[in-house]
């Protein structure tokens, strides 16, 4: 019998690492989505750059992560023996991993608003700095129980914040960081010209589209190996996360009038906006979802652009920063039995949880950023950005005629 169920906990832990492992990896597969996505969106001359950030800006995380943020958020470091480190077949250390890939999420979100006119050292120092203390911060505080703010939630109005897969705790977390970040750099040169918006057309819609369908497929990583165990994963945050993708697909269509940008984006939307709510919403709640979350992309980038003249090249904020604030309060309105969910949340939770998620990333925002651009300075010189980031940086293009 004890041979029996050592067998049975020997397949349980190795079952649930090979399942968090094949999650990490297919979140790391939504980093060449990112890549691709913002290569498709910028500029020729600054195609190579935004390929080069997202890689470093990957690697950077990493280090960051391991030796301080996966500390911070969940009081776990990783200076131990290996045959420590190894115990469940090294489930701890993939969970390491996984987590590590969300985290990376963060820099990879900014470079896309900041993208054809950032420093790339910089950047680089933002991305330890972000990735080591304040994403790891609020991670904690809602993943791990940091800091007893969910027990206040929980004791106050009867249910924690709930954020399944991050729609808060990752996506506007990158988005409201990225606006601060976006705020501080300024401008393109030649973006606005007698104060009207001037066309920069994005220089690849077939790269672009690739990236939109990368981060579609590993999204469902993202979001259904959140459950993290294999005794936790359910078909209904498949499902869910397939329903809020159609949803903004069809609404950023419709909104959109056709236009790729807009069409390829809209998924996305829907996806950053369901992640909170994943396991708890009926598919038709999280369609709906996904519909709000993919017409308000289209409204808030047009809005960002034309009307209040912010430079955010991808749209991250209105995509990550808005569409992840919508997510985290949705999850409170159709998480509820009453619209056909699964129950166990608090609306009043869902917007105090969102409202903290903003404040710590702008703060934090502004503050690494603020402070690289006194220091270090955070933008590329005239000269440089008419050039572009390529050859200013890098010393070589995208393409070659020879």
């Amino acid at each position: 019998m004890e041979n029996i169920n050592s067998a049975v906990a020997t397949l349980i832990h190795g079952s649930n690492t090979l399942f968090i492992l094949l999650g990490a990896i297919m979140v790391l597969a939504m980093h060449a989505g990112f890549a691709f996505l913002e290569v498709g969106t910028v500029r020729q001359k600054n195609q190579v750059n935004a390929l080069s950030k997202i890689l470093s800006d990957f690697a950077i995380s990493a280090l960051a992560y391991f030796f301080i943020g996966y500390w911070i958020a969940y009081g776990i470091n990783f200076l131990e023996p290996a045959a420590v480190l190894t115990e469940n077949h090294g489930y701890g250390l993939v969970k390491f991993f996984f987590l590590l890939t969300f985290a990376a999420a963060i820099p990879a979100i900014i470079s896309g608003g900041i993208a054809e006119r950032a420093k790339f050292g910089p950047q680089l120092c933002a991305t330890a700095l972000i990735v080591a203390f304040i994403y790891p911060f609020f991670e904690g505080m809602i993943w791990n129980g940091n800091y007893g703010f969910q027990a206040w939630l929980e004791t106050r109005f009867g249910a924690g914040f709930h954020d399944f897969a991050g729609s808060v705790v990752v996506h506007a977390m990158g988005g409201w960081l990225a606006f601060g970040a976006v705020l501080l750099l300024g401008r393109r040169n030649g973006r606005y010209r007698d104060g009207k918006l001037v066309a920069m057309a994005p220089s690849n819609i077939p790269f672009l589209a690739l990236g939109s369908w990368i981060l579609i497929i590993g999204w469902f990583g993202f979001n259904v190996m959140s459950a993290q165990t294999l005794e936790g994963v359910s078909g209904l945050v498949a499902v869910n996360s397939l329903m809020a993708m159609v949803g903004g697909t069809v609404a950023a269509l419709l909104v959109g009038r056709n236009d790729p940008g807009f069409l390829h984006n809209g998924p996305l939307a829907g996806l950053v906006a369901i992640c909170a709510g994943s396991d708890l919403m009926h598919p038709i709640g999280a369609l709906v979802t996904g519909a709000i979350a993919g017409a308000l992309f289209v409204w808030a980038f047009t809005a960002t652009q034309v009307k209040w003249k912010i430079d955010d090249v991808l749209g991250v904020w209105p995509l990550h920063g808005l569409c992840g604030v919508w997510g985290g309060i949705a999850c409170g309105v159709f998480g509820l039995e009453a619209f056909g969910g699964l129950g166990g949340v608090s609306l009043v939770s869902q917007v105090i949880g969102t409202a903290l998620g903003v404040v710590i990333a702008l703060v934090g925002g502004f503050a690494v950023y603020g402070l690289l651009k006194t220091s270090l300075g955070i933008r590329l010189s005239q000269e440089e950005e008419y050039n572009g980031a390529d050859l200013s940086i890098h010393k070589i293009g995208a393409v070659s005629q020879d």
